[in-house]
């Protein structure tokens, strides 16, 4: 099967069985590394705890966003 027609019929697909196959593909691209992604977990797993400790002050996308924007027209 050539690229062209493969890729027509997986767009062809169902949404779902779209993301499927998008997954395996970027995972053969980039495969999972466990310790990495343990470590990950565990940052996350903390930041959630000081969230919803109220130790740390949350900041919504927008606000960053407009930010950005500032920065960069000074």
């Amino acid at each position: 099967m050539n690229t062209e027609k493969l890729i027509t019929e997986a767009i062809s697909l169902p949404v779902e069985e779209r993301g499927a196959v998008l997954d395996s593909i970027l995972k053969s691209l980039n495969p999972p590394e466990e310790e990495i992604d343990q470590k990950w977990l565990s940052v996350a797993k903390k930041r959630l705890v000081e969230i919803r400790s109220g130790s740390v002050e949350t900041v919504s996308g927008a606000d960053v966003f407009r930010e950005i924007q500032n920065r960069q027209a000074s």
